[in-house]
């Protein structure tokens, strides 16, 4: 347990399991792919980017989380379906990044990012709401934060399933 005025660690962070494991990235996507590795405190590490329809073997560890985002606009990528790669010897090694099915909005708000200045959201004639997620760019650490809160939360819901 962290003392008083002590940061905890992310709940989703590498752990130190020293299994070694080769991963084979392979991205089905017609986007540049941004593999990151979540280090030890949780924080995102960049790799060499994917060309789409292309692929890398990759060493890495059993228990070390890896996430994938669009080279250009960091959107979040799907692997295996999932939001993070988690690698793991029964399921085998192979992360296939895809794009995630997109609501008609969220597609929306993405062609519109690529037309229009940030400068210039404000001056659309949209809704409030609509110029307010335009101006909420994709972030991997926004995202990193929205996983380790639902992570936490089913950790409680758990402890307290226990309790009961």
């Amino acid at each position: 347990m962290p003392q008083e005025g002590e940061q905890s660690l992310p709940l989703v962070r590498s752990l130190n399991s020293r299994i070694p494991i080769k991963a084979v990235f392979c991205n089905r996507s017609p986007r540049v792919v941004r593999p990151l590795w979540i280090n030890f405190r949780g924080e995102p590490q960049a790799y060499n980017d994917l060309q789409p329809g292309t692929g890398r073997e990759m060493n890495t560890f059993i228990g070390h989380p890896w996430m994938f985002r669009d080279a250009e606009t960091d959107e979040p990528l799907r692997v295996n379906s999932k939001e993070l790669y988690l690698p793991k010897p029964a399921e085998g090694a192979f992360a296939n990044i895809t794009l995630p099915v997109y609501s008609l909005k969220d597609r929306a708000l993405q062609v519109i990012r690529r037309l229009v200045r940030p400068e210039d959201y404000r001056s659309l004639e949209i809704a409030r709401c609509l110029q307010e997620e335009l101006e909420d760019q994709p972030s991997v650490l926004k995202d990193l934060r929205r996983m380790n809160q639902r992570v936490e939360e089913h950790l409680q819901e758990r402890i307290q399933g226990q309790e009961e």
